[in-house]
């Protein structure tokens, strides 16, 4: 969200294709046939064990292995072509990925899963098979593969067309929900039409196809979310606002979503299939007290109760069951907002509490445009509240007992901002992730760096590093 900060926007729009979409699909070779992307066999006639991964609880992960006749690889060969943390895995057509070939720092091609699983034919389509693995059944089949990490998901599916619907249709991710089996990505973007990803548990960047709105919206502010398996973009055309929505199952963007009343400057925060957003903008500037639930699994919009007071610029997390809007700004006169306000999910009813915005006592001076601050940089760990105090440079915890901030540590040193713009702060499961990095003279990086609170002060390991010559306009953390 940028609100009279064009001094950030780099108006570099590239228009180059990333299709390495974040189901990372594992592709040794692609060949171009027909305008579609079959899978390639190393080598024909081989029967080749299929390594994926299983992960039981988000982070801690061990091999299955299942027996794939005319498979393209191994996984844990194809882990090794997806490179180590810090390299890029661009999608650029199938010619271009056969000319990489052979080169230390290829990137890996990604298609959806109906075009991986649908041209099998020359690796081996086996879907005459109803059961998945017919040996165990498919009841035992799906219970096997909602534990398998999702990076594998793109592998699974090109088995044949049956594990393509599987994955397509969204059933797994709904059984894992249910089963409280979570894996955590980080989505952010730094160009203004291209998003990336990190996977924190493989340590590996990825890209999402490029956007393709208009100018208008390009330049205009923009808020995200990730709910479901959705990553929504908020922003506005020349008459409206207008919503861009991402698919991980078909790794495609669409647009044409509306809420019941269109808004920007919003807090939000999601759980699960649902997500809450409230306040903002209309398109008129009038700062708003509505608010909004959005059900992925069903895509409906449903009008909530009216929050106490009207706010922008105020940020969203769930916490105890609960919603909270902190901070923002609002009020006749357009101050900063020390309040926040608690949404029950049962009652349907908004509750007022008083300071629990982390305002800085600086932030309250007159000579300097609320406007000019970034939203309240808050996450929620396993039902704690942080923050991110970017001027100091430090990590605070809200002690629910005394209704009171208190700094716990630092953030990491590198964690550059500008006035907190630019600077992702960012539960990631069980840790808190800070998206960010140095500037000099229009070029530095991007860093991931990551702490586990259960773990004691915070002591930050840094995930991952790339160049970026950009800060971070948006970030989202997708759970599934």
């Amino acid at each position: 969200m940028l609100e009279d900060r064009t001094c950030l926007v780099q108006r570099d729009c590239r228009t180059e294709s990333n299709w390495t979409g974040c189901m990372s699909y594992h592709i040794d070779r692609i060949d171009a046939q027909n305008g579609k992307r079959p899978l390639e066999n190393d080598e024909e006639g081989e029967n080749v064990q299929c390594k994926l991964q299983k992960q039981s609880d988000g982070s801690d992960l061990e091999g299955v292995v299942f027996s794939v006749g005319n498979s393209s690889a191994s996984a844990d060969k194809q882990a090794d072509n997806q490179g180590r943390a810090g390299e890029n895995f661009d999608s650029a057509s199938a010619d271009e990925q056969a000319d990489k070939q052979g080169h230390a720092e290829d990137d890996s091609a990604a298609a959806p899963p109906d075009e991986q699983a649908g041209n099998q034919h020359q690796a081996g389509d086996n879907g005459d098979i109803s059961t998945l693995f017919p040996a165990i059944g498919r009841d035992n089949s799906v219970s096997s593969l909602i534990r398998v990490s999702r990076s594998d998901y793109g592998t699974v599916a090109s088995l044949n067309s049956e594990f393509r619907s599987l994955v397509r249709s969204g059933e797994l991710y709904r059984l894992r929900r249910q089963m409280d089996v979570v894996e955590h990505w980080v989505y952010f973007s730094c160009q203004l039409l291209e998003w990336e990803v990190f996977d924190p548990t493989r340590r590996r960047w990825m890209h999402l196809p490029t956007m393709n709105p208009n100018e208008c919206f390009v330049f205009s502010d923009k808020e995200s979310l990730a709910v479901g398996t959705e990553l929504l973009v908020f922003g506005k055309e020349v008459l409206a606002h207008v919503i861009y929505r991402y698919s991980l199952l078909t790794n495609t963007w669409t647009s044409g979503m509306q809420m019941n009343a269109p808004r920007c400057l919003f807090g939000s925060a999601s759980r699960g299939e649902i997500a809450i957003l409230a306040g903002g903008c209309d398109s008129r500037g009038k700062i708003l007290n509505s608010a909004e639930l959005y059900n992925s699994e069903q895509g409906t919009w449903r009008t909530l109760a009216s929050m106490n007071q009207p706010r922008k610029m105020c940020s969203g997390v769930f916490m105890d069951g609960k919603f909270y809007v902190i901070g923002g700004v609002g009020g006749a006169e357009s101050k900063l907002m020390t309040c926040a306000e608690e949404y029950d999910l049962t009652t349907g009813k908004w509750t007022e509490i008083p300071n629990m915005s982390p305002v800085r006592p600086n932030a309250t001076r007159n000579d300097i445009p609320v406007t000019s601050e970034a939203p309240p940089l808050v996450a929620v760990v396993n039902n704690q509240l942080y923050a991110a105090d970017y001027a100091a440079m430090e990590v605070r915890k809200y002690d629910k007992r005394n209704k009171a901030w208190v700094s716990i540590g630092r953030l990491p040193e590198r964690a550059a901002s500008m006035n907190g713009w630019g600077l992702a702060f960012r539960a990631c499961g069980n840790r808190l992730i800070v998206v960010g990095g140095p500037r000099v003279m229009g070029e530095g990086y991007i860093e991931v760096n990551s702490w586990v609170p259960s773990e004691g002060p915070p002591e930050w390991t840094l995930l991952g590093r790339k160049r970026s010559g950009s800060f971070v306009y948006n970030c989202a953390v997708m759970g599934c």
